[in-house]
């Protein structure tokens, strides 16, 4: 087996970690508004195209869901200082806070999943988020290396 094959495990396995926290928390929000928050929250305001591309929506779709997280009060419209004809989004305060209270929600559901872990679990996965952040990084800055095999 190839290094690089864990790969599709580790997605797939992120999927349904997520799906289970949802249904065990009885949070019914869209996993979409999720996504757009926690895109929000890692790379700050954003055009709509841009969070599009990266949550894999149609544009007139993430219009539609940006509408929605305004008219709650998650994020906020503005002019794009670098192009006045263009449209940026960013997180208001209740945005953020929505997405820590949802953070936590998941975690304290999740968390009974994983209690028989001992201490060299916890660094191994406290060691694979740190990898797994640095490789999805939506500024594309971190240094990755090609050697995976």
């Amino acid at each position: 087996m190839q290094r690089s094959d864990v790969i599709p495990s580790i997605v797939l396995s992120a999927y349904a970690l997520g799906r289970i926290a949802a249904q065990d928390a009885g949070n019914e929000a869209p996993a979409a508004q999720w996504r757009v928050l926690s895109l929000l929250g890692r790379q700050g305001a954003t055009r709509v195209g841009e969070l599009a591309a990266a949550a894999r929506a149609t544009q007139p779709g993430m219009t539609r869901l940006i509408g929605a997280l305004e008219r709650d009060g998650l994020v906020r419209r503005s002019p794009d200082p670098a192009d006045s004809r263009a449209v940026v989004v960013e997180t208001t305060e209740a945005g953020a806070q929505a997405l820590a209270s949802w953070r936590d929600e998941f975690r304290d559901t999740l968390a009974p999943r994983f209690h028989a872990l001992d201490d060299a679990d916890w660094a191994a996965l406290a060691r694979a988020a740190e990898i797994l952040t640095a490789h999805t990084d939506p500024t594309g800055s971190t240094d990755r290396k090609d050697s995976a095999q």
